[in-house]
C-alpha cells in the first residue's frame, strides 16, 4: 500500500491545477494528505482495491499531460493568496470526507469526484489571477513576487510595461495648495521600490530637484503664477531604470473670490447707535390688553345681559298669560 498511497498523494496535489502541483507547495496540503494516509486510509480502504485506484490515478495523470500553458487562463504560477484559497478549499473538502466515515468504494468515489471539482475550482482562482493580478501594471516596471508550481519555488517576476505613465493635467488656485501625486495602484503591491523623485521642468529641458523620498506626495502650500508649468516623477527601483515615469501640467487659476456676508451687527442707513433698534421680546412678558379693547370688551357683555333680560321677562308674561 505504501507506494500505491504515495502516488495518490502526489496526484492529490497534482489533479488540482494543470501542468503543475501548486497546492501541494503548501505545507498544510502536505500535513493534511500525510495523515489520510496514516490515519483514515488503513481503516477505510481494502488493500485488494489498490491496483483498481491505482489505474484510475494513472490515467488521470495523463490527462493531465495533455494540457497546455495558456497566457491568458495560466501561466505556471500563481500568487500566494491565490495559492491560500486554492489550499482552503481542498483542506475543506478533504475534512468533509474523512469526517464522513465513508469507506470503500464509496470513498474512492467520493475523492475522485472531490479532485474533478477541484480541478475546475482552481482553473477558475488561476484564470482569476491570471486576468486581475498578474502584472496589474499599465505602465511602468513591476516587480511581482510569484510561486512557480512545477519547483514551489517563489521568485520575483519582472512585469515590463512602458516606463511612461503619461501626463496629467493639474489645476490649482493662487493662494492654495498644490499637489501632486505619484502614487499608483499597484506599487504597494510590487517589490523592489525605492524612492519618489521630483522635478520642475524647465524651457530649457533642464530640470531642478525638488523632493525625494518615501513620500508619494509633493505639496506646495500657497500657489502662485510662478508654479505654474511642467513637473516630472520618476519612481526608483533598486535595479537600473524606473519603476514608473510620470508627468504633470499645472496651471495656476486665479484666486477663488469668497462672498462676504454682512454682519447682523451691522446698522442700517440713519440709524444711530442705540436707538431704532427693537429688542426681541422676552420669553417670560405677558401681552396686556389697551383701555379700547377692554371697553369694548365690557360694552358686549353689559348688551348681552339686556338683551337675556328682555328675554327672559317675555317668556314669563307669556306663561301668566296662559
Amino acid at each position: 500500500m505504501g507506494l500505491h498511497f504515495a502516488l495518490l498523494l502526489v496526484t492529490l496535489g497534482c489533479c488540482l491545477l494543470p501542468a503543475g502541483c501548486c497546492v501541494i507547495c503548501d505545507p498544510s496540503v502536505v500535513a493534511a494528505l500525510k495523515s489520510l494516509e496514516t490515519n483514515y486510509l488503513p481503516g477505510h480502504l481494502d488493500a485488494q482495491h489498490h491496483t483498481s485506484v491505482m489505474q484510475r490515478v494513472d490515467q488521470t495523470v495523463k490527462d493531465f499531460k495533455n494540457l497546455q500553458f495558456n497566457m491568458n487562463s495560466y501561466v505556471g504560477a500563481v500568487d500566494e493568496d491565490t495559492l491560500q484559497k486554492a489550499s482552503w478549499s481542498l483542506l475543506k473538502d478533504l475534512k468533509r470526507i474523512t469526517d464522513s466515515d465513508v469507506k470503500g468504494d464509496l470513498f474512492v468515489k467520493e475523492l475522485f469526484w472531490m479532485l474533478h471539482m477541484q480541478k475546475e475550482s482552481f482553473a477558475k482562482l488561476a484564470e482569476r489571477f491570471q486576468n486581475e493580478a498578474y502584472c496589474p501594471n499599465k505602465c511602468g516596471t513591476m516587480l511581482q513576487t510569484l510561486i512557480w508550481c512545477n519547483k514551489c519555488e517563489k521568485q520575483v517576476h519582472t512585469c515590463r510595461k512602458s516606463y511612461d505613465c503619461g501626463t496629467l493635467d493639474v489645476e490649482v488656485h493662487q493662494m492654495e495648495d498644490l499637489i501632486l501625486d505619484c502614487q499608483l495602484n499597484w506599487h504597494q503591491a510590487s517589490q523592489g521600490l525605492t524612492d519618489y523623485s521630483f522635478y520642475r521642468v524647465w524651457g530649457n529641458n533642464s530640470e531642478t530637484l525638488l523632493s525625494k523620498g518615501a513620500d508619494a506626495l509633493l505639496t506646495k502650500p500657497l500657489a502662485d503664477p510662478g508654479d505654474a508649468g511642467e513637473y516630472r516623477c520618476e519612481l526608483g527601483t533598486v535595479n537600473s531604470g524606473p519603476a514608473t515615469i510620470i508627468n504633470f501640467r499645472v496651471t495656476v487659476l486665479p484666486q477663488r473670490v469668497k462672498e462676504e456676508k454682512p454682519s447682523s451687527n451691522v446698522l442700517q442707513d440713519g440709524a444711530v447707535p442705540g436707538e431704532g433698534i427693537s429688542s426681541p421680546p422676552k420669553p417670560w412678558a405677558t401681552t396686556l390688553p389697551s383701555p379700547h379693547a377692554a371697553y369694548m370688551l365690557r360694552s358686549r357683555l353689559i348688551w348681552l345681559l339686556v338683551c337675556g333680560s328682555i328675554v327672559t321677562v317675555l317668556l314669563l308674561t307669556g306663561v301668566v298669560t296662559m
